[in-house]
């Protein structure tokens, strides 16, 4: 049961774009810039970027976000039993070297920042991956920390029907965070909005 008056049968963050509709559309901003948009320096696709994020969220035990985001992952990479491996050992994965690299780093940061070390930063650059690459690998590791447990801090509800993440993670493969609108109420004015879902 959530922690806090959220609309009823509303999972992760959807049920928290209808409390901070403010909050959350920064929010999807920020996810649609971390997992969507591709920048010139960096390597990662989008597909990449939402397996990184799906492993931490794997690693923090956030069902929601891990789930989710898998589904997003496995549409961008038409993978799904890659994107499943990887939680499980990604060293066993077929994931690619600089994959694996990145994913290692991502590991450190969900334990903390400190611990990602030189020789891990060293080695991925050895197997292709750029600086602009391990930057963003150590931001969405960090961001989907705070997506976590922003999400199970709240004990926000999992949905019954997990086909849902499949198919919405097949819209949001497509479409981003910010171009996906899921009707809310507004806080006190009982007026249908369109805020964007994301994370």
């Amino acid at each position: 049961m959530p922690h806090i008056s959220l609309a009823p049968n509303q999972p992760g963050m959807v049920a928290l774009s209808s409390y901070r509709p403010d909050v959350f559309s920064r929010l999807a901003s920020l996810a649609n810039l971390l997992l969507h948009q591709q920048h010139p320096c960096s390597t990662l696709s989008p597909g990449d970027r939402e397996l990184i994020a799906s492993y931490v969220s794997y690693l923090n035990h956030c069902d929601y976000c891990h789930i989710s985001h898998g589904a997003v992952a496995a549409a961008h990479l038409q993978n799904p039993k890659l994107v499943e491996d990887v939680k499980c050992d990604y060293e066993k994965s077929e994931a690619s070297p600089k994959m694996k690299a990145l994913l290692r780093i991502a590991g450190m940061v969900q334990k903390s920042g400190r611990e990602v070390s030189s020789e891990a930063v060293e080695s991925a650059k050895r197997n292709g991956a750029s600086e602009m690459d391990v930057h963003d690998t150590v931001l969405i590791a960090a961001a989907f920390c705070m997506f976590n447990r922003y999400v199970d801090g709240l004990a926000t509800e999992m949905p019954g029907d997990l086909e849902a993440f499949m198919r919405r993670g097949v819209v949001i493969a497509e479409k981003g965070y910010e171009r996906t609108p899921v009707p809310v109420e507004a806080i006190g004015k009982g007026e249908k909005n369109e805020v964007d879902e994301a994370t």
